[in-house]
């Protein structure tokens, strides 16, 4: 039963390598999502808004459908989630490459490779936070500018594609499971390691925070709480980063250490 399962092993790879690529060209999909703004509008808020929107006049009009028809922005949460599953990604990659490499030299670049690798983690995670928080801004000032303010919102951002979302949502989740179900064939001793446990059920939790953010309000409100999920997923990934760099600093030291006889 201690004996590792290669084919299952290298499947999970290739399974969690697929997740990433999905996550990261998911913008591909949800940007390029075309609707009449006559149907965002129907979601307005009554009042003021609604009756701003009966006083456009016919270049104004146009203006809006102009801006509902472009492509929408990507959203922000399941394009983070490859922060978190990159940095799973890459654990499991070291576990595969300590099956080719030499025992001696892969301890020695392990630590290396894993604090440059958190590194760049941190520094694009908070990048990427900043982006959605200064997109959550802008958002949410548009909204509360009524009523010419929310027009402009529900044009630009007020269609978000929930349809599309939950369907990558729920390609994503398939393949997780089927990653797990592949290292759990490949040897069981993987489910000893908590490390590797918690990473993978806080990207299976970042999938499920995602999903209900999505539909928690108003598909009208669904930008906004797409770019919440995206700055909770990039700082959940900045503490994973930490906590690698953190063992990896250590696994430096401990290599730097001169033998004592």
């Amino acid at each position: 039963m201690d004996r590792l399962r290669k084919p299952f092993f290298f499947a999970s790879i290739i399974l969690i390598s697929i997740v990433v690529l999905v996550e990261i060209g998911s913008a591909s999909v949800l940007g390029r999502f075309d609707t009449q703004f006559t149907a965002i509008a129907s979601q307005l808020p009554e009042g003021d808004v609604r009756q701003a929107l009966q006083d456009l006049d016919d270049t104004q009009r146009r203006e809006l459908e102009k801006l509902a028809n472009q492509d929408k922005p990507p959203g922000f949460g399941i394009r983070y989630l490859a922060l978190i599953d990159g940095i799973l990604l890459f654990t499991v990659s070291l576990m595969g490459a300590s099956l080719i490499i030499p025992e001696r030299v892969h301890g020695r670049v392990q630590g290396v490779l894993t604090l440059i690798f958190c590194i760049l983690i941190i520094l694009l995670s908070i990048v990427l936070i900043l982006l959605a928080v200064v997109a959550l801004v802008l958002m949410v000032s548009l909204l509360l500018a009524t009523p010419f303010g929310t027009l402009a919102y529900a044009a630009l951002f007020g269609s978000f594609n929930r349809g599309g979302a939950a369907a990558i949502l729920g390609l994503l989740m398939t393949l997780k499971l089927a990653f797990i179900a592949g290292l759990v064939l490949a040897q069981q001793r993987f489910i000893q390691n908590k490390g590797l446990v918690f990473m993978i059920i806080t990207s299976l939790a970042g999938n499920v925070v995602i999903g209900f953010l999505h539909g928690f309000l108003p598909r009208f409100l669904a930008s906004i709480t797409d770019a919440i999920s995206g700055i909770v997923v990039g700082i959940i990934a900045v503490i994973w980063a930490i906590i690698l760099l953190v063992g990896a600093i250590v696994s430096i030291a401990n290599a730097l250490r001169p033998n004592v006889a």
